[in-house]
């Protein structure tokens, strides 16, 4: 696998996430550097780009928000932009049409949320056949609290997504490991 079969999607890296209650510009500072880090390096290498946004019919992630629009300061010039209503962006959005039609086997996911609808696509990817490579530094997401009180941190959650992606469903790689193996392809599925 090389660029010529490599895309990079950033999923539901949108403004109708600043809408929410838990968001907060603090711990969104340090993913926008590296998510910005992969969006350039992809461009640069020569990979597809896909932007996926999420909407719903009504608040913040309905498009008569207008907050379903990329999230500043992110800068993308995406190849494709597809609207999902799913979890996965593979789910009625195009994005599969679009992958098989380009002869696309390995994807590289980054974006909003990382427990949810990254994880979500890159279960469903892995389970189509294709390589993934989850670059989880450059997701985010936010602390969440569960049936019993606990309080998750967004550290945890992220170390929770690894653990059960890793070896299975993708390998877990940084950015720079990811466009590495999108320039030399060389497939590994196991945990970077």
């Amino acid at each position: 696998m090389s660029v010529h079969d490599t895309a990079l999607l950033v999923i539901d890296v949108q403004e109708s996430f600043r809408q929410r209650p838990y968001w907060r510009e603090d711990e969104a500072e340090p993913f926008f550097a590296r998510i910005q880090r992969l969006i350039d390096g992809a461009r640069r290498v020569g990979l597809p780009i896909a932007q996926i946004f999420h909407v719903d019919p009504e608040g913040p992630f309905s498009k008569a928000s207008g907050h379903v629009k990329p999230l500043s300061p992110v800068r993308v010039t995406p190849d494709a932009i597809f609207e999902k209503t799913r979890h996965s962006a593979l789910v009625g959005s195009g994005l599969d049409v679009w992958l098989v039609a380009r002869g696309i086997r390995r994807i590289i996911i980054c974006g909003i949320r990382t427990e949810q609808c990254c994880e979500t696509t890159t279960r469903h990817a892995s389970d189509l056949g294709y390589e993934v490579d989850y670059v989880t530094e450059a997701t985010l997401t936010f602390a969440m609290t569960d049936a019993a009180g606990r309080i998750w941190s967004a550290e945890e959650i992220r170390a929770r997504t690894e653990l059960v992606l890793a070896g299975r469903f993708a390998t877990i790689a940084s950015v720079e490991q990811a466009l590495a193996r999108a320039v030399d392809g060389k497939p590994d599925r196991e945990a970077a």
